[in-house]
């Protein structure tokens, strides 16, 4: 198809097309003259891809394409290439951070972290020192516990991890990432009501939260 074709069928606008191709996010058509080239469905397939990772996945363009490069080297380990887009959804970290009380954690709970994966160390580090900033006191275990809820969940969402292409497996982590994290946070609310309903309801009184009452 050509780049009027591709646009029409992917729904991206051609003038956002040629971009991708100026940034090598999308790779080059097959030419068939000094002007014209043509595109197949593997092109239509990495502009989902890269809407996804500009759109949902809010990473930047430079970041978009470190995680494309990725996918594009049929060398790169599953492993390692499911690493750089979950790092590339984080924030870097700064190269000389003292990351010791993070990965004291991640020692106790037995998890095996890539010593490279200093964005999402430094993402732990972040989240527990802005509760130690605001004086907010955690009950007893309850970062073991969150640690063993999102092993669960973790577990959960790759066993579903589709294995028929690299892009395929990238775009599952990346949107799974992105758009379950508000489920997630959702769900906790409502499970929070559930249990407030159940323990704080007067005796036959059906339910009713402590706000009712």
């Amino acid at each position: 198809m050509r780049i009027s074709e591709l646009s029409r069928v992917s729904g991206v606008p051609t003038a956002t097309i040629k971009y991708y191709l100026r940034e090598k996010l999308l790779p080059d058509g097959r030419l068939t003259s000094a002007t014209q080239a043509q595109y197949d469905q593997a092109h239509v397939d990495r502009l989902r891809l890269i809407r996804a990772l500009l759109g949902p996945g809010g990473l930047s363009v430079a970041r978009a394409r470190r995680v494309l490069e990725a996918v594009d080297d049929a060398g790169t380990p599953t492993m390692e290439l499911l690493g750089i887009a979950h790092c590339a959804l984080v924030g870097p970290a700064a190269p000389d951070r003292d990351l010791g009380r993070a990965d004291g954690l991640l020692r106790r709970w037995g998890w095996s972290i890539d010593e490279q994966d200093r964005d999402g160390r430094a993402a732990l580090l972040d989240a527990l020192e802005a509760i130690d900033a605001a004086g907010f006191d955690l009950p007893d275990g309850a970062v073991d516990g969150y640690a063993r809820a999102m092993l669960e969940v973790a577990t959960m969402e790759l066993d579903h991890l589709p294995d028929d292409s690299p892009e395929a497996a990238v775009r599952y982590v990346v949107l799974g990432t992105v758009l379950n994290e508000p489920l997630i946070l959702a769900l906790r609310r409502l499970a929070e009501k559930h249990v407030t309903s159940r323990r704080f309801a007067p005796e036959g009184g059906g339910g009713a939260g402590p706000a009712a009452r």
